[in-house]
């Protein structure tokens, strides 16, 4: 069993370019080549793919998604020698990983990375190699290089895995903009909140975020964008074929796609625009006048849920129609709490939840924005008894 000595690097972006770097750091024979030209001052660089690939004992791929690996690996297939092995470290979708290894079969390891450029410069990643046992062993040294190996059964479960990770990553993000923006509402101080969310779940997110989290003008260069953790949550979204907030949470954020993740946490809420007509419906529940819900509502709008039973589908008319001009007596017990508001451009969706007495509503909005501002074009309700 030959340890691989020489080593192509293909794709010297961000984390293709730390490792090269970190490779050749420890007396590997590096060569680098990228399909955007980029040269790289640690590595030798050529810019024919073929001819980096012609003499490597393992080429490590690092791009940016499936298809740039389909394509690349085409362009170099004739040029790969027969004992040459073919680490990706590319985040792609599952279908495209268990290709990738049908085609090249044992000498393909898909072998994606927890971790971003500054654990690359530690070897400090996590591995999660599908790799035929000897394969293994032969590149572990490599590996180890770069930090700790985890076995997997398979390209397609290590693809997938990879996705799930960053779908945790997304979370953390996301869930680190909603606490912001509460602060923010509530008129904190954005370091005293850092310092506080540093101490709990988020802790490590913060820690390592907070010159982004800041908006200092000298914060250090992105190690993980935005456009990236988006990719990676619509192959997710598009691979396991359901719903995943974090893919429109990420696509609709209103920052550079090349920005840090953690500037996807300091993004400024839905403008107030859009909540002003949930507030006008708000204000009618409160008050029993049916002039909010006017102003709350398109005119052509309809309100339709069940109710006693039988599916109902009311026009504006017809809704305002069961308000009295007074509140309900029960009034100062009941209360309404705005859940999620997400704006695509002159489209919105919004979800309420009214407890109301005995009962519990949960309340679906679709909203536009028409000439004279955001109204609601439609509602759907629930009723919990």
């Amino acid at each position: 069993m030959t340890t691989p000595h020489t080593i192509a690097v293909l794709g010297l972006g961000r984390m293709g370019g730390a490792i090269a770097t970190r490779l050749a750091a420890q007396d590997r024979s590096v060569v680098g080549w990228t399909r955007s030209g980029r040269t790289s001052g640690t590595v030798t660089t050529t810019g024919d793919a073929n001819k980096a690939v012609a003499g490597a004992d393992l080429v490590v791929l690092a791009l940016f998604d499936g298809p740039a690996c389909r394509q690349v690996l085409d362009d170099v297939r004739d040029s790969l020698r027969t004992d040459t092995i073919v680490l990706n470290t590319s985040t792609i979708a599952p279908a495209e990983a268990s290709e990738l290894a049908r085609q090249f079969g044992p000498s393909y390891v898909h072998a994606p990375v927890l971790g971003s450029v500054p654990a690359v410069a530690a070897g400090v990643l996590q591995i999660l190699a599908a790799a035929d046992q000897d394969v293994l062993e032969r590149i572990r040294p490599v590996l180890e290089t770069l930090g700790t190996v985890h076995r997997v059964d398979d390209a397609a479960t290590a693809a997938a895995l990879k996705l799930i990770a960053n779908n945790s990553l997304a979370g953390a993000v996301l869930a680190l903009r909603d606490a912001l923006r509460q602060a923010d509402v509530l008129g904190l101080p954005r370091t005293r909140t850092l310092d506080v969310l540093e101490l709990g779940q988020l802790g490590g997110l913060v820690a390592r975020k907070r010159p982004f989290l800041l908006d200092e003008p000298t914060a250090a260069t992105a190690h993980f964008t935005i456009g990236a953790l988006a990719k990676d949550m619509a192959v997710l979204a598009a691979a396991s074929d359901t719903p995943l907030r974090s893919a429109t949470g990420l696509a609709d954020t209103p920052a550079s796609a090349e920005a840090d993740i953690a500037v996807a946490a300091t993004v400024p809420s839905a403008e107030d625009a859009v909540l002003e007509p949930l507030r006008a419906y708000i204000r009618g529940h409160a008050t029993g006048d049916p002039a909010h819900f006017r102003d709350a509502f398109l005119p052509t709008a309809h309100i339709e849920g069940m109710r006693e039973g039988a599916f109902v589908s009311w026009r504006l008319d017809e809704y305002c129609a069961l308000f009295h001009g007074r509140p309900a007596p029960d009034e100062p017990t009941r209360t309404r709490r705005l859940d999620a508001v997400d704006v695509h451009g002159t489209v919105a969706t919004a979800t309420m939840t009214l407890s109301h007495g005995a009962d519990t509503f949960t309340d679906v909005f679709l909203l536009a924005r028409a000439d004279d501002g955001w109204r609601i074009a439609n509602k759907a309700y629930h009723r919990h008894a």
